[in-house]
């Protein structure tokens, strides 16, 4: 993963008109014969280097093996057909697999029929509230999942994911879906693990990790995984103690609804809901990072809510598909990147590829070894575990990494689905705050002319009978307290020598009622004292709501100021009468 691709801002695209709502394949539009061609081949890179990862992540989710294949297939294609991002990759990934198993491992034992229902019913559900969130044009949710709980929530997923994988790795049966339970199971059974296993799975962890540090555009879990199968079927592994997958179901997927009980969806919304939040945040995140790389080739810019359509189609089709939940990937979109893709020509060749593995080469994967899956697996977990994020994190703001710390802590000790409620809850916290604590100051001219911020506090002026008071936030019920006590300092207990407390009116873009309430009685208390409040850089909205709370009738519309020169020259004027 790539959370730090979150810090990316951009503005939202409204392209909705008409025509374009209803267009299709717009991630492969405008087609160019020698564009396709790269793309195509691409794709079949794109392919190479994503099986063995689709086959980790069903393993993280709980699913059958083939499965992951199946995200590759229809999920692909129904994003290339409805979204609007021309690099985005839509198909399994790690954090939405971890949020799925820890929703509904105890709900059925992993990969049985009944789970795979479970899980298609999760993806159904998913789809549903991304196609809501396109109807009510919530794309710019996406930008209420701050990076610091993002990179704590993923570091925690890297380690639960690592821990839980831990067990096939050693050869060992772990029976407890919470981490610590697998902890102290493995804890346990370390005198019976199964030294062939785990020699294995170190060659394949250490195999991968070299590869994508000195030879990134190497595809190593594709290595690992044919040279593993190679060697299981000709040295017979399974009949040595080593476990393997067992068959592997060939041909394409059968398509259908999944087949649930109505009271079996209650329990499966928070699960969906959870999933719903990671994929708006990571999805569009990853889009806008890389149009913005490449936004010289780049003849659509993506749409938000038009990406919300394809994920939830591409949900869609995953739960008709009897697979899980898929997400836009950033490994896998950097991969397709990587291999000289430039538009979704690229995954609709990775899927056309896939659908061959399934048709004719699903029979090797039997022979597949679980500890190098779970070898595979722990290379996605490594990736997870963002580890010089935090550290950046702690050196440029120690209070932000302790919430990231929080927040990864939450996921490994009670689940991944509590860390992504943290990890929305706090999240909204720092908004909160930033609003109901904001900068205040008091401004200062120094000999030069510079305007200087300094702390408010009793007696402090900007020039004597005159005090610039400035307030970072708009004004609203949580923080007019914090303003009418502020200003009451300022002023002074009557009768007071100030003549104006000069607002400075700059950040304030609205009053809500509450406020207007505590302005209004804030104005009778200050005249009282014999000095005039005054707003300046007062913007047409907070304008309209002063006008609106009789403020400006209050205040008076001559104590309302475009810019804070304007209000300067009026006061020193009024000094000259």
């Amino acid at each position: 993963m790539v959370p730090a691709i979150l810090a990316v801002s951009t503005q939202h695209v409204n392209t909705d008109t008409p025509d374009r709502a209803a267009s299709l394949f717009r991630g492969m539009r405008p087609f160019s014969r020698g564009q396709s061609l790269r793309d195509s081949a691409a794709g079949i890179e794109l392919a190479a280097m994503s099986i063995p990862q689709a086959l980790g992540y069903a393993s993280i989710a709980g699913m059958p093996a083939v499965t992951g294949l199946y995200t590759l297939f229809g999920p692909l294609l129904a994003f290339a057909a409805f979204g609007s991002s021309r690099y985005l990759v839509v198909a399994a990934d790690s954090a939405t697999a971890a949020i799925l198993a820890g929703g509904i491992s105890g709900m059925a034992p992993a990969a049985s029929t009944r789970y795979v229902a479970l899980a298609g019913m999760v993806a159904m559900l998913t789809a549903t509230l991304l196609l809501l969130a396109r109807l009510l044009r919530l794309g710019f949710l996406a930008d209420f999942l701050s990076q610091t709980v993002l990179v704590g929530f993923l570091t925690g997923v890297g380690f639960q994911v690592g821990i839980a994988v831990l067990g096939e790795m050693l050869g060992l049966q772990v029976h407890s879906h919470r981490t610590v339970g697998q902890v102290a199971e493995i804890v346990r059974s370390l005198p019976r693990m199964h030294l062939p296993s785990l020699g294995l799975a170190a060659l394949v962890v250490g195999g991968v990790v070299a590869l994508n540090r000195f030879a990134p555009r190497v595809p190593g879990p594709l290595i690992a995984v044919a040279g593993a199968i190679t060697a299981s079927a000709t040295w017979d592994f399974a009949g040595h103690g080593i476990g393997i997958i067992g068959p592997v179901p060939g041909g394409l997927p059968q398509l259908g609804l999944p087949a649930v009980n109505w009271k079996d969806i209650e329990p499966l919304i928070p699960v969906a809901g959870s999933c719903f939040v990671m994929i708006v945040a990571q999805s569009a995140a990853t889009a806008r990072v890389y149009a913005l790389r490449n936004r010289r080739l780049n003849q659509n810019r993506p749409d938000e809510n038009a990406d919300l359509a394809g994920l939830a189609a591409a949900n869609a089709a995953a739960a008709l598909s009897g697979t899980f939940v898929v997400n836009g990937s950033p490994t896998q979109t950097a991969m397709a990147e990587r291999s000289g893709g430039r538009s979704q020509v690229t995954q609709a060749a990775a899927a056309a590829v896939v659908s061959l593995v399934l048709l004719f080469l699903t029979g090797p994967f039997q022979y597949l070894p679980r500890c190098v899956l779970g070898g595979i697996v722990f290379t996605v977990a490594i990736h997870l575990t963002d580890l010089r994020g935090l550290r950046g994190i702690r050196e440029e703001s120690p209070g932000e990494f302790w919430l990231a710390i929080t927040t990864a802590s939450v996921v490994v000790l009670f689940g991944v689905e509590q860390g992504i409620v943290l990890a929305m809850v706090l999240s909204l916290l720092r908004i909160v705050r930033h609003s109901y604590r904001p900068h205040t100051a008091v401004l200062v001219q120094d000999k030069s002319g510079v305007w200087l911020a300094t702390p408010v506090a009793p007696g402090a002026v900007t020039e004597p009978g005159l005090v610039v008071y400035r307030f970072g936030a708009a004004l609203f019920y949580a923080n007019a307290g914090m303003f009418a006590e502020e200003v009451g300092r300022l002023a002074g207990p009557a009768p007071s020598g100030l003549r104006w407390l000069l607002v400075d009116a700059g950040a304030i873009t609205n009053v809500d009622y509450t406020a207007a309430q505590v302005v209004r009685e804030l104005q009778k208390d200050l005249a009282g004292r014999g000095t005039q409040l005054v707003f300046a850089h007062v913007q047409p909205g907070l304008k309209a709501d002063l006008d609106r709370h009789h403020l400006t009738e209050a205040i008076g519309p001559d104590r309302l100021f475009d810019t804070l020169r304007e209000a300067l020259k009026a006061y020193h004027d009024l000094g000259n009468v």
